[in-house]
């Protein structure tokens, strides 16, 4: 297995040397790991990654590699025991039992009612369909199914049906260095451009040349700067949750927006936009950026663009405390309209292909909020975002 890391490893193109790989396997059999999949996440980690920038391709083979190593997520926010959170068996329940299956009845019900939960339970639960537990029907806890409740304890989505997510998750950064699969991604960020001549004169200017050399005679060369798109871009991602999917579609195009914008700046945020925003998710709890102090600091000539399914539960845009990850004191429809506000252009790129749009709340909400500016992340849907921004 270990083998086969090390050559995983290689073929993801993360610098690993033989060297570092014998100094891996001596640390290992020294037991500096000991039975801790977290320890040895993070020993690996350390002997064989030398520059950050290949984290991301680190985590995604020791992901594939070591899959099905069990662990569990530590908790944050919620005094709640770690032995309730073991998921230890899953039930399946039928369409016919799904359909059964009954929301409290609204937001401010569905915390009233776990805050009474948290106060009564004593005691770890299983199955069931009121308590905080594993594998029920209750709307508080993990592997089970509830059509609305709040998920605790659970590494990742199943059903996408939490409005809450009551547990610590990671985000990877998008890696800019990803090549472009096709050029047509930047082809089509090239029609938003506006270009002035500016810095140091570099550049020959040819024409110029010509003249001043035909009129006095003798060579005169003459230079000029050269010539700059000076558009400037905010960018917006959302990561983790249901844009784990679409995270090698957001990559291309990170990348080609590096290229294309001399003036871009980037931020990460988790299915809408709250009071801050952060650059590096891996530091995302320790290093947030107030939204407030983005807006004031980039003028309103930026163009703004979102880049996310928009998918989420409606609790999220239009409540405060709907936050699935957070308590914010301010619905997220309130900070979209700061921003559309401010900036003019603005545009969202939605990977989800438009069929499905109709189909989701959160959608539709932000739509009627950007006045019809969101665009399938298609070149067809690139290019009409482009020539909406160039208006």
């Amino acid at each position: 297995m270990f083998l086969t890391f090390f050559e995983e490893l290689r073929k993801a193109k993360v610098p690993v040397s033989i060297k570092e790989h014998l100094g891996f396997l001596e640390a290992v059999d020294k037991g500096l790991a000991g039975m801790s999949v977290t320890d040895f996440y993070y020993l690996s980690r350390t002997a064989l990654v030398k520059d950050e920038r290949h984290l991301d391709r680190f985590d995604q083979v020791f992901g594939h590699v070591f899959r099905g190593l069990d662990y569990v997520d530590e908790i944050l926010a919620a005094d709640i025991p770690e032995e309730w959170l073991k998921a230890l068996t899953e039930k399946f329940l039928t369409p016919e039992e799904r359909a059964e299956i009954e929301a409290l009845g609204g937001w401010e019900k569905l915390m009233e009612t776990l805050k009474k939960r948290m106060e009564e339970q004593k005691e770890r639960h299983e199955g069931g369909n009121k308590w905080i537990g594993t594998a029920g029907t209750s709307p508080f806890g993990a592997m089970g199914y509830n059509p609305e409740g709040v998920r605790i304890g659970q590494p990742k989505s199943r059903h996408g049906k939490a409005v809450k997510v009551w547990d610590k998750r990671e985000y990877k950064n998008l890696d800019h260095e990803v090549q472009i699969g096709t050029r047509n991604i930047k082809v089509a960020l090239r029609r938003l451009r506006r270009f002035a001549r500016e810095g140091a004169e570099t550049e020959l200017d040819l024409d110029t040349t010509i003249r001043s050399t035909a009129h006095k005679g003798y060579l005169d060369i003459k230079m000029r700067p050269e010539r700059h798109n000076t558009i400037k871009v905010l960018l917006f991602f959302d990561v983790g949750g249901s844009m784990d999917a679409y995270v090698r579609l957001c990559e291309e195009l990170f990348s080609a927006a590096r290229t294309e914008f001399k003036h871009m700046e980037y931020f990460y945020f988790h299915n809408c936009l709250y009071e801050y925003v952060w650059q590096d998710n891996r530091r995302r709890h320790a290093e947030r950026i107030p939204t407030w102090d983005v807006l004031h600091k980039y003028p309103s000539d930026y163009k703004v663009v979102f880049v996310g399914d928009a998918t989420m539960s409606p609790y999220e845009l239009t409540y405060p405390g709907g936050s699935v990850e957070h308590w914010n004191e301010e619905p997220g429809a309130i900070w979209l309209q700061r921003v559309f506000d401010i900036y003019e252009s603005a545009v969202w790129l939605n990977p989800v292909p438009d069929d499905y749009w109709l189909h989701t709340p959160s959608i539709e909400i932000i739509q009627k909020l950007l006045g019809d500016r969101m665009f399938p992340l298609t070149l067809g849907g690139l290019d009409g975002a482009m020539r909406e921004l160039n208006k």
